[in-house]
């Protein structure tokens, strides 16, 4: 699952989108086992297993409920006088349970749901002797509103309102679908049955095996037998698609989307072939299902934007498809990126399988390392190697706070699994394979790798099945390394405490500790580090810092970078006379490592390791023709200090003006046209310039955004499809009453739900306040569809925190209604995140308190520490900034 995130140096683009060879057959046939008390985690009784599923379900659309029949074969591994399973707002009409090879009659069983377990229990008369059964139920259930188990999505089209039927099941949702034992180790088979209304289209991950017209304008659709998998990777969709396909490597790809869309699939269809040749190979086992969907879908989660079904994945239309009137080079290269992530997962989450999601991460940081790797292979004009430090940023931003968990985390219940989608599963579980496939070779990784994968098919695993085969090819200590990283939270810092130089080869002293943003006097843990290092123009050398210290000696006498190529998780921390000479020389700095010493530069300032205005004296070394992406990570960071000056008008008019100044040369450089040839990071950095620099306060920018705002109806050419989105966020953030009320008219009279969508999230992002309180009014109210109104409501609590989570509180019946059950835990305190008022500390708190489970409030602890972090940076490091400014600023 792709777990959707606004990272703030997408922040304009992301607003305007969501404020996102082995033998099935015989696999089939493998006798079930029980999950094991050594192998995994369970809430289910172990005395019962499935191996298959025949399923029935008759969705009634128009009511938002649906009948469903299902017959389990299941072993009794040892005499029980009940059966628990798994299953969520259903009522049972009948329970049957009949012995496929014993003699005996069974009464049918007394049923009992526990909701607040999630559970089904079936108690017999007497005591059930071990052996192969089949256990038959017909029952009803809901269709949702939310993107959890079966849900409708609602949205607009030219010939007028369409309603389509989708599944999400990952992590705990199956059960609403299927009584279902629905934990991952317990894999079984699926046939799957369908009757729906003749004309609409059913999905699911299997081909259609047959059809058959009923006669009363529905048809009743039965789907090929699926191969052996954990229930929350079964799929169904349904509604008025079309589908577009192409055939790569025996495998027919497609993508499916609503009717009369299929012409904005054309990426998708090509990228998915592309990724498909790629994974065959690397992986080393061909792609084992015949056929491979990504199901475009309207609307929007809070929580994700894509869904790994295996042969059926679910992607929301703005992650899918490339729409040409609003989308940017930065939309392509993130529909790539999606479709890679969640192809991975075809290998790497549904071939073989986490058994508790305890180790999430495998599915997760590998899905996205392996989708970093293919696109910087298959696209190297995007230049995305330098994101791998975004990435790395991303994860330590979290992983530096008392809250963080390790990679490996311990799970007990649905709601701590749905908080384990985080930037530690993702981005530090991606940056740590970063670092190990480094430390022992790319060829020797995917040996690891494609062993892993033969061993384990169909099967499920824990991480050190990896670490094991990998380790077995590399013949290194690969996995005291990645116990390190993985069985324990936090970042490595690597202090060069003396450089000396001598007979041409500088010899580096280095010194383990500890970095964290909040806990200065914290005791370090321990680490083996692998350490690469470069002399500017030299040839790197590479050692493992163990027990703290290590002596690495590099070739040269020039300044050297601690971290070349940055495939480290840690941060480097220089003497002021290394940093100095480093800084001296940093137009020589590959771009990579000019990225990486910015964003330690950064965070080292902020914990108070360095003087905070360091990271101002890079910016102002930095060439005006350096690497886009360097002035994409500038324009970035400029605008978050902004944000630490927000309400404090004379102070952030001083640093405004500086900032206006450092990036408005290098705008005027590229332009408000695109220029012909220009590359691909030029055409993402025009966007992030320009939306940073109106978000500064630019006059300059900001009207000349509303200049083609205004005259985009008289002049085509005024509001170009590369442009649009961020022109207008820019109008919307500084919008006034009329300005407002028109977005909002164009919203209403939208038919594109693409369009709709991104311009109901532009009406939350007004600076104004009282703008702010209509939006947040509105969000509550049908208008903006169900899945669109939780997201108002965030992007509104970026810039208005307390309003935003006042208001939502104040609404909490129907803000209720917007957001999975799950993700409540985590939505509300989210909202609060921004703020620098002490009161919102307490507001967190007691919210968690009265509505947060004790151990699921991670979330909500990570919201406090987030907002005492934001005070601290406010009242201890903004001086040296202001000082900073006073001397160097004008």
């Amino acid at each position: 699952m792709e777990e959707f995130s606004m990272r703030s140096t997408l922040l304009v683009s992301a607003i305007a989108l969501a404020l996102a060879g082995v033998s099935m057959t015989a696999m089939a046939e493998t006798p079930a086992a029980a999950p094991t008390a050594d192998l995994a985690t369970t809430q289910l009784p172990r005395t019962v297993v499935p191996s298959h599923y025949d399923v029935a379900v008759v969705p009634h659309a128009d009511k938002l409920s649906f009948d469903g029949k299902v017959t389990i074969t299941v072993d009794v591994l040892q005499p029980t006088t009940s059966i628990t399973l798994n299953a969520i707002d259903m009522a049972f009409s009948s329970v049957h349970l009949m012995p496929t090879r014993l003699r005996m009659v069974i009464a049918d069983p007394k049923v009992s749901v526990d909701a607040q377990a999630q559970t089904a229990t079936f108690t017999f008369d007497r005591a059930l002797p071990p052996g192969n059964y089949k256990l038959a139920m017909s029952y009803t259930g809901r269709i949702g509103t939310q993107a959890t188990g079966l849900f409708a999505i609602d949205y607009d089209t030219k010939a007028g309102k369409q309603r389509a039927l989708y599944t999400q099941f990952e992590n705990s949702d199956a059960r609403r679908f299927i009584p279902s034992w629905d934990e991952p180790a317990y894999k079984a088979t699926f046939d799957l049955e369908v009757t729906v209304p003749k004309g609409e289209m059913a999905v699911s991950n299997m081909p259609t095996a047959s059809t058959t017209d009923l006669g009363n304008g529905l048809v009743r659709v039965r789907f090929q037998p699926s191969p052996k998998m954990s229930t929350y990777l079964l799929f169904f969709g349904l509604g008025e698609f079309d589908r577009a396909t192409t055939m790569t490597d025996g495998t027919e790809i497609g993508v499916i989307t609503q009717k009369g869309l299929a012409s904005q699939a054309g990426f998708a269809l090509e990228s998915s072939s592309a990724v498909l040749r790629e994974y065959n190979d690397y992986f080393g086992v061909p792609y084992p299902l015949p056929k491979l969907d990504n199901i475009a879908s309207p609307g929007r989660s809070q929580f994700f934007s894509a869904m790994e079904n295996w042969g059926a994945i679910y992607t929301f239309e703005y992650a899918l498809l490339l729409n040409p009137t609003i989308s940017t080079q930065a939309d392509k290269q993130a529909v790539f990126n999606t479709a890679a992530h969640e192809m991975a997962h075809q290998w790497f989450g549904d071939l073989v399988t986490m058994r508790w999601w305890d180790d999430l991460w495998l599915n997760e940081g590998f899905a996205s390392w392996m989708a970093a790797r293919t696109t910087e292979k298959l696209h190297p004009e995007w230049n995305t190697a330098l994101d791998a430090v975004g990435t790395r940023e991303s994860a330590m931003s979290q992983d530096a706070a008392v809250t963080t968990h390790p990679v490996v985390q311990h799970v007990e219940t649905v709601e701590q699994a749905s908080q384990a989608f985080d930037s530690i599963t993702y981005s530090k579980g991606e940056a740590v394979i970063r670092m190990l496939e480094g430390y022992v070779g790319a060829d020797t990784w995917r040996a690891g790798v494609r062993n892993y994968i033969k061993a384990h098919a169909y099967g499920n695993t824990q991480s050190d099945d990896l670490w094991r085969e990998v380790q077995a090819v590399a013949g290194k200590p690969i996995t005291a390394i990645a116990h390190d990283f993985t069985l324990q939270p936090g970042i490595p810092l690597i202090r060069v405490d003396a450089a000396a130089c001598s007979g041409g080869r500088t010899t580096l002293k280095l010194s383990q500790g500890e970095f964290t943003k909040d806990r200065p006097h914290k005791k370090p843990l321990s680490w083996h580090v692998p350490v690469i290092a470069q002399g500017i123009g030299g040839a790197p050398a590479s050692t493992l810092v163990t027990d703290g210290k290590a002596t690495l000696t590099v070739p040269g006498c020039a300044p050297v970078i601690v971290n070349a190529g940055q495939s480290g998780y840690y941060r480097t921390l220089y003497t002021p006379a290394q940093f100095a000479a480093i800084k001296g020389a940093f137009a020589k700095l590959a771009p990579i490592d000019q990225l990486g010493l910015m964003s330690d530069t950064w965070a080292l300032g902020m914990a108070g390791l360095q003087n905070a205005s360091t990271y101002l004296d890079l910016v102002q070394v930095a060439p005006a023709d350096a690497d886009p992406q360097i002035w994409g990570e500038i324009a970035d960071t400029l605008g978050g200090l902004d944000n630490y000056y927000r309400g404090d008008t004379a102070r952030q008019a001083r640093f405004r003006a500086f900032a206006v100044k450092r990036l408005a040369p290098v705008f005027a450089r590229i332009g408000w046209e695109a220029k012909p040839g220009e590359s691909d990071p030029v055409a993402i950095l025009r966007t992030q310039l320009i939306g940073a620099l109106g978000n500064l306060g630019d006059t300059g920018v900001i009207n000349e955004a509303r200049r083609r705002f205004a005259a985009q109806e008289h002049d085509p050419k005024a509001v170009p499809a590369a442009l649009r989105k961020t022109i207008f966020a820019i109008v919307a953030r500084h919008a006034d009453a009329a300005t407002w009320d028109r977005l909002h008219a164009m919203a209403k009279a939208e038919k594109t739900p693409l369009i709709k969508d991104q311009l109901y999230s532009l009406l939350s992002y007004a600076d104004d306040d009282a703008l702010a309180r209509r939006a947040l009014d509105l969000a509550v109210t049908d208008e903006p569809g169900a899945t669109n109104s939780a997201g108002m409501i965030g992007i509104a609590a970026y810039q208005h925190p307390e309003m935003a989570f006042d208001f939502a509180l104040a609404h909490r019946a129907k803000v209720d209604t917007l957001v999975d059950s799950t993700s409540r835990s985590r939505y509300y305190p989210r909202l609060g995140g921004a703020s620098f008022d002490p009161a919102m500390i307490g507001k967190i708190k007691a919210y968690a308190d009265a509505y947060i489970a004790a151990g699921s409030r991670r979330a909500a602890d990570a919201a406090v520490a987030n907002i005492k972090y934001r005070m601290m940076i406010r009242n201890e490091r903004l001086p040296a900034i202001d000082a900073w400014l006073a001397k160097n600023g004008d």
